[in-house]
């Protein structure tokens, strides 16, 4: 039994025992039931507030206005009748999408959400799931993305959304397309990695050499640790003991164009090391520590503006520009640094492979490279074979000693 019932010039209001609002109104063209009652339309579902009980009216008032109106249920039996289109599934499944049982992290939703609005919905925005063929998509696939990189990851998260939708147990029992029609081979993978080349402990030299003096040692601990540049960019003092030549890898910074900058623990339990620091470049660690780390145990060791997160622009910089011969912009950054040691491929991501790289060819274990780089292919498998910290120093030493550093350095370092 309602307990109050509010009437008004359009519609009606009642409050109901549950403390919800039922909304409701007469037929606009003064029809009655069969019993010679008034036809009213109710709202499909109660409110939770008055406000939004009379926010219901207003729009129905407004469809009778505009001559547009046809009974609610009727309308709602239109909606359920209406094929749900890409457009209408994406933002639902990007919303839901979890990976071993977590939701996306920020930047992978801000690029599931690009390639949506770059590649996936131009095309098939208005298309209705149960509309989209293994013809169109082999159709889209071909023009959809400029680059071989874009195409794989496009092609990818259009797959992953119909494989959802083609899964009962993802849709209440019943799944939404009979099939997935994404089925192109090896449509995921695009083609031939690129290659690589290491960079040589003299072109390392050469961009140290042309970096901004509180920079260099991030190219040092990338080339000597196979530092991540977000690794590299949380850093704080308190991760880094000096006497014991170790850097303590707990966090990384992110950014995203939907969180903005966020530190973070990283996306495995692999990630969370301890990386032993090359003999040779302890100086420089010591060096830069004292004179360009933000001040306090949980300073920055490369401080951006205002002591915040160093930037990747701050960081990259520009390449110097001639016009007709002459120097008309100067660089500066690991853009022009790299430049000027003539590797102007390199990526600073690089670096990381090249330590890696070494490492191997000095004799690491699979273990051994996992446990400094920070990777987790097989988690259950890092759990087992864990790698001693003991044989990373090792290693470490053997790359300083391969660069020309001996053991008599750290003797008369310590006098």
């Amino acid at each position: 039994m309602a307990q109050s019932s509010d009437r008004r010039k359009f519609g009606q209001i009642t409050k109901l025992p549950s403390g919800r609002y039922r909304a409701r109104y007469a037929d606009p063209d003064s029809r009655e039931t069969a019993v010679g009652e008034p036809l009213r339309y109710n709202a499909p579902h109660t409110f939770e507030s008055k406000d939004d009980a009379e926010a219901w009216l207003v729009d129905e008032r407004r469809m009778i206005t505009a001559g547009s109106w046809t009974p609610p249920l009727a309308r709602r039996a239109s909606r359920l009748a209406a094929p749900v289109t890409v457009g209408d599934y994406a933002p639902r499944w990007l919303a839901g999408r979890k990976v071993k049982g977590r939701p996306l992290a920020e930047r992978t939703r801000d690029h599931y959400q690009d390639l949506l609005d770059r590649f996936i919905l131009p095309t098939f925005a208005d298309v209705g799931l149960k509309d989209v063929t293994p013809e169109a998509v082999a159709e889209w696939y071909d023009t959809a993305a400029d680059t071989p990189t874009y195409q794989a990851h496009a092609y990818s998260l259009l797959r992953a959304m119909m494989r959802t939708a083609a899964d009962p147990t993802r849709n209440s029992g019943a799944a939404l397309i009979p099939f997935n029609p994404c089925g192109i081979s090896g449509g995921g993978s695009s083609g031939t990695k690129r290659r690589i080349r290491p960079a040589t402990a003299q072109e390392v030299a050469a961009i140290v050499a042309a970096m901004p003096e509180r920079h260099r040692l991030m190219v040092l601990l990338a080339d000597g640790c196979a530092l991540r540049f977000g690794e590299l960019a949380e850093l704080r003092r308190s991760d880094i003991d000096i006497p014991q030549g170790v850097i303590r890898v707990r966090r990384g910074v992110v950014r995203s164009r939907s969180a903005g900058v966020i530190a973070k623990a990283p996306k495995s339990e692999a990630g969370i090391r301890d990386v032993p620091i090359p003999p040779d470049i302890i100086e420089a660690v010591r060096e830069h520590t004292r004179h360009h780390a933000a001040p306090g145990p949980q300073g920055l060791i490369f401080p951006g503006r205002n002591t915040e997160h160093l930037s990747p622009s701050a960081f990259y910089g520009k390449v110097s520009k001639k016009r007709r011969g002459k120097l008309s912009t100067r660089g500066w950054g690991w853009y022009e640094a790299r430049r000027v040691a003539g590797r102007e491929d390199l990526r600073f991501h690089d670096l990381r492979h090249g330590a890696l790289t070494e490492a191997a060819r000095h004799g690491a274990t699979l273990a051994e490279l996992m446990a400094l780089g920070g990777h987790s292919t097989n988690q259950a498998a890092m759990r087992y074979q864990q790698a001693a910290s003991s044989r990373l120093a090792e290693l470490a030493r053997k790359r300083a000693e391969s660069r020309g550093w001996t053991a008599s350095e750290a003797a008369a370092d310590e006098i």
